[in-house]
């Protein structure tokens, strides 16, 4: 009966969670305990090229970025921030649009999640909380937990698409050459040299596997962008 309570709980949490995120520009953020703090939200948007949560000790000043998403176009996603100072940090939301359009969400503190107040009877031990957000938040947003980088930017130019293609979007110059070097980690996979068109897509499948991939951009033969995207393994 114990078990049974507690994954009625555990699947409780996850599902207030879901439930509970406010459309794009609108976001929630919930303290859970364990300094924990869930920032979810609902995308709509129809071209959204990236979605960077940031937060900061006051409401107004040096923000820090902590996280760009690895698929901002994911209907519904989220991060769990657990290097927080304190439990009441602000944080908001950096959105990029299609052509450089840009915007910030309002910034928001932490409310405490009213799961919480269920009764000491019911409440979770520190390795079942662990799991069960850990859980929560690789069904949130899709990438290993070893492999999640604070402060990530995507780049402007590369970047994994909502139908897992990686769009390239170059300088709009029909006098400038482009190429284009893929590495996974540091071993080289392909090269794309005299590129000709200046907003195009890759299939993932020409990179065998999911994960993290590094590229190096160049104009002219010199680097402007070097960077990573992140494609989901699910092929």
């Amino acid at each position: 009966m114990k078990k049974l309570s507690l994954s009625f709980f555990l699947f409780s949490i996850v599902c207030q969670a879901l439930q509970a995120q406010d459309t794009l520009p609108k976001f929630s953020v919930k303290n859970v305990g364990g300094n924990r703090i869930i920032i979810s939200w609902t995308n709509t948007f129809e071209s959204i090229k990236q979605i960077s949560i940031q937060r900061s000790f006051d409401s107004l000043n040096k923000y820090k970025t902590i996280l760009s998403v690895p698929d901002p176009t994911t209907p519904q996603n989220g991060y769990v921030d657990t290097r927080a100072t304190n439990d009441h940090m602000f944080y908001r939301l950096f959105i990029l649009l299609d052509k450089g359009v840009y915007l910030f969400s309002n910034v928001k503190k932490p409310v405490l999640d009213t799961m919480e107040s269920i009764g000491k009877k019911d409440r979770l031990d520190a390795n079942g909380l662990k799991d069960s957000l850990a859980n929560l938040n690789s069904g949130l947003t899709p990438i290993d937990a070893k492999n999640k980088p604070l402060g990530f930017v995507a780049s402007k130019y590369i970047y994994t698409y909502k139908d897992g293609y990686v769009k390239i979007d170059l300088p709009d110059s029909e006098k400038k050459k482009y190429s284009i070097k893929f590495f996974d980690d540091d071993e080289f996979l392909f090269e794309l040299k005299d590129i000709k068109e200046k907003a195009f897509r890759i299939d993932k499948t020409n990179f065998y596997h999911g994960g993290w991939f590094n590229f190096e951009l160049y104009e002219d033969g010199r680097l402007i962008d070097k960077n990573k995207f992140y494609l989901a393994k699910d092929f």
